[in-house]
């Protein structure tokens, strides 16, 4: 081990260091602050001085507020003898040290020029020192409190770990086709401008939440190559009026500096709403539309010779953006990015469960198949869930059983086993979720019954019956919708068959099938008496979903009468339907519903042989025939 030996004279010259600075301090305390050197002065208590003035022994007195400092008559003693003591309130003090002969004064002023100016520099020193604080802090990053204008927008670059490709978004292959165009003109914009085309300057991404568009807006950058400006428009509106629009202008300022690039502004809602209170939206705050007016002005700045800067958004309500927005010449088009159909659904699946270990058994088309509906988001999830299913039980792979445990989960929620049902009420659950299934089978427009289960599920689910579409449907005909009604009612009705009375159980029923048959008359005009008129306004939010319901048009007392008598008989014919098919499949009921008191669960093939036994009442078969002929 090796020590490094110290310079010579380096320990005299830190000792000489040391002495310097203890002896400046010590010629400075001595100046400016002689009392700390100096002896203390001897305190006794008032009687005493109160004697030695009677005495006549006292020379002279300093009398303050808060201290009397005294010196004694003594001719002999080389130094005066000084003494000093607390005063208590006593009037006649002034008149007892006159008689006494006394010389005395009042104490002067304490000049304390030291405190003085450390009264009058600190505070500035302070302030100077915040002052700098929150520059430094502005200075260094977008949290900082002077940076209430600075554009908050995340870029990514070129070579960033988070890149994404189109090779990672699936199900929206229009979409896709339609942004390709604009990664082809960031990469080569000289074979569009030697033709005289003009690339959008933006491109608005609408679609029900979670189909992947903040996805495909980060993928098209990462396609392009260019620097990308991510932000959420609900950043742009702060407390402060003006603060929202000076972003804006930041925001668009560094953009021009990269361009080419792409600028992101996802909840376009947050700041584009509409001004004029259209939709039955009010115009929002002055804040809001002074962000919404530089937004519009710095959109149209672009002229053919400036940077190329594409604007890229994304919003769940196209309905209430400002029409100014939406005009030729700022967000040029409008890119629907809707859920998948099957064969989008399998790529998405086939996409997220390549970053899991699969089964060899596992057949993606057959959980495509069973998921319709599901967005992006969905089957992110249901892989996930299914994952995790398998690590819980101890496996090293995900198996088919898996996912079909995840579907019934993100569908019908958490299973419950710990929801203990009495005797009656487990009878009263099978009967009604079977009776639900026996007329789903016998209905063609319910769709195939798959699964039944008596086991809770969710937040409310005693059981559940789960029907799977055999394809994706865009359309459904009147026959199919009373069909879907009368398969919603079957479980009431079973009750009423078997028990010969009713329960809480449908009350979920009831309410979707009244909904339904509502949309019906109002909604697609399939009402013979009230004829092909639409009697509620178009839908508020498109890709939200209905929300508190549409708003019904003024009509008239007859008109909303013939509204209610309509539903209530779509509702009663189907109730009448699900009594007899059940009724007339009486021993079937019997069989399945205690088979499944015994097993809880009965589904696949099993469950399909049951059901196929299954029979269409004739009245109801020489009716359909009639309606056709």
């Amino acid at each position: 081990m090796s020590v490094k030996n110290k310079p010579p004279g380096s320990r005299s010259r830190l000792i000489s260091n040391i002495l310097f600075i203890v002896s400046g301090l010590f010629l400075f305390t001595n100046l400016f602050f002689p009392q700390l050197y100096a002896e203390p002065t001897p305190q006794v208590p008032y009687s005493m001085f109160i004697d030695q003035v009677e005495d006549g022994n006292v020379a002279r007195a300093s009398v303050g507020q808060n201290e009397i400092v005294y010196e004694l008559k003594n001719q002999n003693a080389e130094q005066p003898q000084i003494y000093k003591t607390n005063p208590i309130f006593d009037l006649e003090l002034p008149k007892r040290l006159e008689a006494n002969g006394v010389e005395f004064a009042a104490a002067p002023p304490q000049n304390n020029w030291f405190g003085n100016i450390l009264g009058w520099v600190i505070p500035p020193l302070i302030f100077v020192a915040i002052w700098q604080f929150f520059i430094s802090r502005s200075a260094g990053g977008a949290q900082g409190a002077l940076s209430l204008t600075k554009s908050r927008a995340k870029v990514y670059v070129e070579g960033d770990s988070t890149k994404v490709t189109f090779n990672e978004v699936a199900g929206v292959e229009e979409a896709k086709a339609e942004l390709t165009e604009i990664v082809d003109f960031l990469k080569t914009p000289e074979r569009y401008k030697a033709i005289g085309a003009r690339i959008p300057k933006g491109v608005l991404l609408v679609g029900p939440p979670g189909t992947g568009k903040t996805l495909m807006a980060k993928a098209v950058a990462g396609e392009a190559g260019v620097p990308f400006f991510s932000i959420s428009g609900s950043e742009f509106v702060e407390l402060f009026v003006g603060a929202g629009a000076a972003r804006v202008r930041d925001l668009f300022d560094q953009a021009k500096q990269k361009a080419p690039c792409i600028v992101f502004i996802d909840e376009l809602d947050a700041i584009g709403q509409s001004r004029s209170g259209a939709n039955g939206f009010v115009g929002g705050n002055d804040e809001r539309e002074q962000t919404l007016n530089q937004l519009l002005t710095e959109m149209d700045g672009f002229a053919a010779g400036d940077a190329t800067v594409i604007v890229l958004a994304a919003t769940n309500r196209p309905e209430v953006l400002d029409p100014a927005l939406l005009r030729p010449g700022r967000f040029d088009r409008q890119v629907l990015v809707d859920r998948p159909d099957l064969a989008g659904r399998q790529k998405i699946l086939e996409i997220y469960a390549a970053k899991v270990r699969l089964d060899v058994e596992v057949n993606l088309k057959q959980v495509a198949t069973r998921t319709p509906g599901f967005a992006g988001a969905d089957l992110a999830n249901l892989v996930n869930e299914a994952a995790l299913l398998a690590a819980r039980n101890n496996r090293e792979t995900v198996t088919q059983a898996d996912f079909n445990e995840a579907i019934e989960r993100v569908v019908a929620g958490l299973e419950k086993k710990s929801r203990v049902l009495n005797d009656k009420e487990k009878n009263i659950v099978a009967y009604h979720e079977v009776g639900h299934a026996l007329v789903g089978a016998v209905m063609p427009g319910g769709g195939r019954v798959a699964k039944i289960s008596i086991v809770p599920r969710g937040m409310a689910a005693l059981g559940y019956t789960l029907q799977m579409p055999t394809e994706d449907r865009f359309l459904m005909s009147e026959s199919e919708l009373r069909d879907q009604i009368a398969t919603m009612l079957g479980g009431r009705a079973a009750e009423e068959v078997v028990f010969n009375s009713i329960t809480t159980g449908a009350s979920n029923d009831l309410q979707r099938a009244t909904d339904l048959a509502e949309r019906m008359v109002t909604t697609y005009g399939m009402s013979e008496v009230l004829g092909p008129l639409a009697y509620e306004k178009g839908a508020q939010n498109n890709f939200l979903g209905q929300g508190m319901g549409n708003p019904r048009r003024m009509v008239s007392d007859e008109t909303a009468k013939a509204i209610d008598e309509e539903v209530k008989g779509i509702v009663e014919n189907a109730h009448q339907q699900a009594l007899d098919i059940l009724n007339h499949n009486r021993d079937l009921l019997e069989q399945i519903a205690q088979e499944i008191l015994e097993v809880e669960v009965i589904e696949g093939e099993k469950l399909q042989s049951l059901l196929d036994r299954a029979e269409k009442p004739q009245q109801h078969t020489e009716e359909s025939e009639t309606v056709l002929a």
